[in-house]
């Protein structure tokens, strides 16, 4: 790599990194972890920086709309190159949330910031609903041999496997398995039509077994799951952060 920063230079590097294992998903989107891109752009240009807009005249750091919606800024500087990018606050239904609070644009702010490290090349690929980077998606159709002709088999009779129509999260233990019993709540709690409703299901879920267990064994999924809650409760309950009612 030449000793002069270029836009090319920093996309050549970054766009042909494969960021595939350090992809979430959460509410039907892709996450790629903050501390973990920030950490790769660190090992290439040390001297990188980022900082967020912020309001002169009330110091909020987002931009906020007349319908009360917010919107944060990033700007990413790397050596003599910079790229901004915006991202709304957003509910659990990817939603503009009014009057978000502080964990509500603590997070928007950091997936922006991912989203601006994309503008360079990390993880571009991804936002384009891609699978690896364009280099590895080359090198594999340049070394995929020819498929040979199939031959014909005559079926044989197996034994089908028994589908196994439910889960026992608990003993299967695995994220899989908690992330199974988080979509089901959810479109329980999309059915719900008012606070009191939202309130009593959240209570008498996080006090069940199943509450208790996704609690101690997998706490950001059932953080994850209160918020969802919480966001809801707003929606009824306006300006108002319902955290007493969902306390467990």
């Amino acid at each position: 790599m030449s000793d002069k920063i270029t836009y090319k230079t920093i996309w050549d590097t970054l766009s042909a990194i494969d960021c595939s294992d350090k992809v979430e998903q959460k509410m039907g989107l892709t996450y790629l972890s903050w501390a973990w891109a920030w950490g790769v752009i660190q090992e290439h240009f040390a001297d990188a920086t980022y900082n967020f807009y912020v309001q002169p005249e009330t110091k909020v750091p987002y931009v906020q709309y007349p319908d009360g919606s917010a919107e944060v800024i990033c700007k990413v500087q790397i050596g003599d190159c910079s790229r901004e990018m915006w991202l709304p606050v957003m509910d659990y239904k990817n939603n503009a949330i009014a009057n978000p609070n502080s964990r509500q644009v603590s997070d928007t702010k950091m997936r922006c910031l991912v989203k601006c490290l994309a503008m360079f090349g990390l993880g571009h690929y991804i936002f384009a609903g891609e699978d690896l980077p364009r280099e590895e998606v080359k090198e594999e159709t340049k070394a995929k041999p020819k498929a040979e002709p199939k031959k014909e088999v005559k079926p044989v009779a197996e034994e089908k496997p028994v589908k196994k129509d439910t889960v026992d999260w608990k003993v299967d233990g695995t994220l899989d398995g908690a992330n199974l019993v988080k979509d089901g709540l959810l479109a329980i709690l999309d059915a719900l039509e008012d606070k009191d409703s939202v309130s009593g299901q959240w209570k008498t879920w996080s006090e069940s077994e199943d509450g208790k267990f996704m609690k101690e064994k997998f706490t950001d999924v059932y953080k994850e799951m209160r918020q969802a809650f919480i966001d809801k409760l707003d929606v009824f309950v306006k300006g108002g952060n319902n955290d007493a009612e969902t306390t467990n």
